[in-house]
């Protein structure tokens, strides 16, 4: 992966501000190693990708196989970081026509315990009904209430189906090391258990084996995977310097801008298998940087599609947004457009070329109408989509992500304002324990 190109964003931020930036850049890489900055507690992902051993590896990769032998669906229980991250790559490097092939060699994988959706579950329930079943389950500590819904009526459908002894060798959770319902659960049933490490977070969990073991389950390289994001580690090492460090180069462009009253930033991307990319990115950047009143608020966009609804506003709405587009040098396929006799579409100046040239275009030309039109532009150009540049991606995205928390102020790796939700729902249901949360909310709600 090249450094990011943020020639686009020069004209609203001068050169000279974001000079001044460089010490403060480097300054918060450095603190990212030598966890003297907010959130040291959660700094294992830092040096995770090098720490990673083809012994460990092999442990993920012949569980994934274990599973693969057994079932042909595979359900992933998790919700956020235990979800979005593997999602994400999954949806970049599979075939969105997957469903339409009549002959599979990977396990359908499908999620569940990401929503509290009724009429999802019951659908995911009635697809698995005649399919052999296994399921990875993902939570430190069991109680999440999204995943361990989804996970007490999987559980049970699968001990209905092979009993308790068939369920050990079918269910697989990732958990805690020491302590939690689900590593209780998991210890009292036998299952195959994996480590989420207490140092990382989950937005921050892909390359543990919250990402590692559904991801090698569903066939993909993991190996070429961890290679990506080793790459990544050692070009924003903290040694490297501002010039040479992608991670602190974006970092502090995104901070450059956000001074400047650019607070929505679109991650935009031109090919429709990043889509879960963004939402994985969301996630990340949202949690990490909004809090305290702070923070860049984190949008996703896919064109050329979204350009025919979101375009607009983009092009001439508020001058609040700048955009960060992933930029795919080359394709795995080519389709060449074919002179057609009667050129009623008008499309025959277009013979002899491919759409995936037609779609670079329209990436040029589009980065041309939004920088013209007040919209400053990052790009970061990937060579292709494939295991090893997703890897490369999630490292540098995280690693920008924490220096970009420093440059703000504020500590990247808490997240307090998720618990508000969760005390409100747990007073409306009347969870033991929360009488006084129960009492209060009804009263305001009359």
């Amino acid at each position: 992966m090249k450094n990011p190109d943020i020639r686009n964003i020069l004209g609203l931020v001068p050169e000279t501000e974001l000079d001044a930036l460089r010490a403060d850049a480097e300054y918060s890489n450095a603190l990212l190693h030598t966890s003297e900055g907010a959130g040291s507690d959660f700094l294992g992902w830092v040096g995770l990708p090098s720490s990673i051993t083809p012994e460990f590896l092999a442990d993920i990769r012949a569980t994934a196989d274990g599973l693969r032998s057994l079932a042909v669906v595979v359900v992933v229980i998790g919700i956020g970081g235990s979800y979005l991250g593997t999602k994400a790559v999954l949806e970049a490097l599979g075939n969105p026509f997957a469903a339409l092939e009549r002959e599979r060699r990977d396990p359908v994988i499908l999620f569940a315990g990401h929503t509290i959706s009724e009429d999802y579950m019951a659908a995911l329930m009635r697809a698995v009904e005649g399919r052999s079943l296994a399921s990875v389950v993902i939570s430190k500590s069991g109680t999440t209430t999204e995943p361990a819904i989804a996970f007490r009526i999987v559980k049970q459908e699968i001990e209905r189906r092979y009993g308790a002894a068939g369920a050990a060798e079918r269910i697989v959770a990732i958990t805690d090391a020491r302590r939690g319902a689900l590593k209780s659960v998991a210890d009292g049933a036998g299952y195959k258990t994996f480590v989420i490490p207490d140092n990382v977070g989950g937005r921050f969990s892909v390359l543990t084996p919250v990402g590692l073991l559904p991801l090698a389950v569903a066939g993909i390289d993991i190996d070429a995977f961890v290679t990506g994001a080793q790459t990544m580690e050692t070009a924003t090492a903290a040694g490297v310097p501002f010039a040479h460090n992608p991670a602190a180069i974006y970092a502090a462009a995104r901070y450059a801008l956000y001074r400047k009253g650019y607070k929505i930033e679109l991650l935009a991307a031109y090919e429709p298998g990043l889509q879960y990319f963004a939402e994985w990115w969301k996630q990340l950047y949202g949690e990490s940087e909004g809090k305290e009143g702070k923070g860049i608020f984190p949008a996703g966009v896919v064109f050329s599609t979204d350009l025919h609804s979101m375009g607009q506003y983009i092009q001439e709405g508020e001058r609040t947004l700048f955009e960060t587009v992933i930029s795919v040098a080359e394709s795995h396929n080519s389709v060449t457009i074919e002179r057609a006799a009667n050129d009623g579409d008008g499309l025959n100046f277009l013979a002899g070329r491919s759409i995936g040239e037609v779609n670079r275009m329209a990436e040029l030309g589009t980065m041309l109408a939004h920088v013209d039109g007040g919209v400053p532009n990052i790009r970061i150009e990937i060579q292709r989509i494939d295991a090893a540049s997703l890897g490369e991606l999630v490292y540098f995205f995280e690693k920008a992500c924490g220096i970009s928390g420093y440059l703000l102020g504020v500590n990247p790796f808490d997240q307090p304002g998720v618990e508000a939700y969760k005390r409100n729902m747990f007073a409306l249901l009347e969870k033991p324990g929360y009488e006084e949360a129960t009492a209060e909310i009804k009263k305001h709600l009359g």
